[in-house]
């Protein structure tokens, strides 16, 4: 789960980076197109490059990020919000605590509610990792480049073609 502090410190953040101009309201229907377009391409790459026979395992984490990254700020966007050009992938991290956490928790709930009971527990979990998921894979793609075994890096990079996958989807309900 992601826990209080950060939660606060993410809305901290939040406001800091409205103030500078680091992210505004904002609506931009070609960003918009845009980001949806590099979202499902870098996802296609991602599918593509887990095939390939040289293995490129860094490019798959990378590409499966970007997928990740993108969506979002489609769905920022979405929701009126345009990142600048500083610091970006921190600024879209804490905007997706900040405006859209909530968001996915009610259309997990919506999803969940006609299986069971404890729908509030099970969507504020998965949605919380899905964000948390973004957060490993930011990290991810900046410590892949260090020395790392074939199989240790083909079993980060299928796990973060998933989590990629899975925050596409996921997220791209938001986009209703």
């Amino acid at each position: 789960m992601i826990d209080k502090n950060k939660l606060e410190q993410s809305k901290r953040n939040f406001e800091k980076y409205l103030r500078e101009g680091l992210i505004k309201e904002e609506r931009n229907e070609a960003a918009f197109l845009t980001y949806l377009k590099n979202s499902y391409l870098s996802l296609k790459v991602a599918e593509k490059l887990m095939k390939d026979e040289l293995k490129p395992y860094l490019w798959v984490v990378v590409c499966s990020y970007y997928s990740m990254f993108y969506m979002a700020n489609a769905v920022l966007l979405k929701i009126g919000y345009k990142t600048g050009d500083r610091i970006v992938h921190r600024v879209t991290f804490d905007a997706l605590i900040v405006l859209v956490l909530d968001k996915i928790k009610r259309e997990l709930l919506e999803e969940y509610e006609k299986i069971k009971e404890d729908a509030l527990e099970i969507a504020s979990i998965k949605a919380e990792d899905l964000i948390k998921n973004y957060e490993y894979e930011l990290g991810k793609r900046s410590r892949f480049q260090y020395e790392m075994s074939e199989e240790i890096k083909e079993a980060k990079a299928k796990t973060s073609f998933i989590r990629a996958r899975e925050f596409v989807f996921e997220m791209r309900k938001l986009l209703k």
